[in-house]
């Protein structure tokens, strides 16, 4: 997709992080911006800031666990912008987990998997159908992680699991648009090439009531890439990390290739990647440092 001038682009979790910046850059080339979130909050701040620079929004209240919420979502932006072009299933949380995942209570795997998996699996069945029977050029992009996708950080057992699943999603999506010859793009987009800095780690502000925490003591302690920083530094490491902005024009140099790979990694990262498939190919026993920690 080489020109963005009025294309219509839905983001959910576009009211912050990466989704926010994604708006901002998109409706910067000309683009019709539909925002869905939760965070009423956010969502009041992202639509001044996109009136006060003139670009053309809608911002609504969207819970991507609920189909009938990113369905009326999309309902909203044909009414509004008569179509669909993009669709950034973008929304996201951190489950904020630490220790035994034999002793996470069952909310904790409900709140992360119903926003992570099904918020992306909700999205395919509002947005798809439509993209399809349009049969024009467009683009449906899910926002995933290398933790899960490519490399296994043990300490995150939730968001790894959720984020594994997503990406098998989105792959087989492409390949299912593929074999339908439909004009229809699929891109898999990984935030990176560092840490970034989004609200992920601070979550819990909007976890539902009724998934709220029912055994203490499995929490993170990081609320902020800045506690993120503090930790390591009492262990000597200099956090590096990548700002949403460099994340959403990243993502949109590679829209513009038709990329299924929106992807930014270090060689560093490029390393662990390689060692974890030669411990596959060489069927050596899983340890830490072999899987990405």
């Amino acid at each position: 997709m080489q020109d963005f001038n009025n294309r219509v682009a839905v983001i959910t979790g576009g009211a912050s992080g990466v989704g926010r910046s994604l708006a901002f850059a998109l409706g910067r080339r000309g683009a019709k911006i539909v925002v869905g979130d939760v965070d009423k909050a956010a969502m009041e701040q992202v639509l001044a800031d996109l009136g006060a620079e003139n670009i053309e929004a809608v911002v609504e209240f969207c819970d991507v666990t609920s189909l009938d919420s990113l369905t009326s979502l999309a309902d909203k932006a044909e009414s509004a912008f008569k179509k669909i072009d993009l669709v950034f299933a973008n929304a996201g949380i951190g489950a904020g987990e630490s220790g035994a995942m034999w002793d996470y209570s069952e909310k904790d795997w409900q709140w992360c998997l119903n926003v992570n998996l099904w918020g992306v699996i909700n999205s395919i069945r509002a947005f798809m159908p439509r993209l399809i029977e349009r049969n024009e050029e467009a683009h449906f992009v899910v926002t995933g992680s290398g933790n899960g996708a490519l490399l296994v950080y043990p300490d995150q057992p939730i968001y790894t699991a959720s984020k594994a699943a997503v990406h098998a999603i989105t792959e087989n999506l492409h390949y299912q648009v593929q074999a339908a010859e439909s004009p229809v793009k699929v891109s898999a987009l990984f935030p990176g090439p560092h840490v970034v800095d989004t609200g992920l780690f601070n979550s819990g502000r909007v976890r539902p009531q009724e998934l709220k925490k029912e055994v203490e003591g499995n929490e993170s302690g990081i609320s902020s890439v800045e506690d993120m920083k503090k930790m390591c530094a009492e262990f000597g490491i200099e956090l590096q990390t990548t700002h949403p902005d460099e994340v959403a024009e990243m993502a949109i140099a590679g829209l513009e290739k038709d990329a299924f790979w929106l992807l930014a990694t270090t060689p560093e990262t490029d390393g662990k990647i390689r060692a974890r498939a030669d411990m596959i190919l060489n069927r050596d026993t899983p340890v830490p440092n072999m899987v990405g920690a």
